[in-house]
């Protein structure tokens, strides 16, 4: 009998990917610069780095930090805009074949929903990814993500000006994330990542200085990973939508933690600093580990768990 690989596709909402691996915003480029590692049409799906209307210069240097176990950065969400990924960096990607999502950042509700209808016009584009770990200008800089009627009112004026697929990117940076989780699903999610870096910090000894010119930054890697993953699982609890695991996840045992715990699909970010072949990689081990379980379709292993 003829091998049969495993059925590793999975449901975004309407959006139907591949295999669950996806690239987390600000760790893959615009995805050319991965193309001499990575084919990029064999992935679920490449989220950009975050997206704004008018271009964005970001922090000043130094705004990386190796950490124990991870990295800090606070390179400030620099991108060349809206306008110029379309023209320039969106053509190649949807040439490459892959399923392109771009990550949505801004400092209004009314710079959120502006940029969400200009890509929504734009071909090529499968969906997007709502980044609410900005700050609102108009409520004193504090961030949209951190409070739920804060969250709901970015995430539902956003679902009113797209048709296409919503994903919301969590913080973790909260009290409680299952109380923003239930606010932007009512708001109009279709589905829900987390988590985004957690506020760190390093100093320099010698200078008693920082190490990051911000002072502060997100701390990512596999220093977060069981944060997120106990996020993920309390999340996955309590919404009806997909939920997609980021943090910390470098191999395939990562992930396949994160989809027992209830994610359908996962983002790999820092790893891709480390093995730019990542992503390949982990998309591997999960079908090696599938086949040798005699599991024929990953979407039953979402969420299995056992208490």
């Amino acid at each position: 009998m003829a091998f049969v690989p495993p059925d590793l596709s999975v449901n975004i909402s309407s959006l139907t990917l591949k295999n669950p691996i996806m690239t987390a915003s600000g760790t893959f480029g615009y995805g050319q610069e991965y193309a001499s590692f990575v084919d990029l049409d064999k992935l679920g799906a490449i989220i950009v780095k975050g997206i704004s209307l008018e271009p964005r210069s970001g922090n000043p240097y130094p705004r990386i930090a190796e950490t124990t176990g991870g990295m800090l950065n606070s390179v400030g969400l620099e991108n060349i805009g809206a306008d110029r990924f379309i023209s320039e960096k969106l053509p190649y990607l949807v040439d490459s074949g892959a399923c392109v999502i771009v990550n949505l950042i801004g400092n209004t509700v009314e710079e959120y929903c502006e940029l969400a209808q200009k890509l929504d016009k734009t071909s090529g584009i499968k969906g997007l990814e709502l980044n609410i770990s900005c700050p609102n200008v108009k409520e004193g800089g504090i961030f949209f993500g951190i409070e739920a009627t804060s969250a709901f009112q970015v995430v539902g004026s956003t679902r009113r000006s797209t048709k296409l697929p919503l994903i919301v990117k969590l913080s973790p940076n909260v009290t409680d994330i299952t109380v923003i989780a239930r606010s932007v699903q009512e708001a109009g999610a279709d589905a829900i990542s987390l988590i985004n870096t957690i506020t760190g910090m390093a100093i320099d000894i010698e200078t008693r200085t920082p190490k990051l010119a911000n002072i502060t930054g997100g701390l990512s890697g596999p220093a977060i990973k069981p944060i997120a993953l106990r996020m993920v699982w309390e999340v996955s609890r309590v919404v009806e939508i997909p939920v997609i695991g980021v943090g910390g996840i470098m191999n395939a045992e990562d992930a396949l933690e994160f989809i027992i715990a209830g994610a359908s699909a996962i983002q790999v970010g820092t790893a891709n600093f480390v093995n730019p072949k990542a992503t390949i990689d982990i998309l591997l081990g999960i079908e090696k580990y599938l086949t040798d379980k005699n599991i024929n379709d990953i979407k039953t292993l979402i969420g299995t768990l056992k208490i």
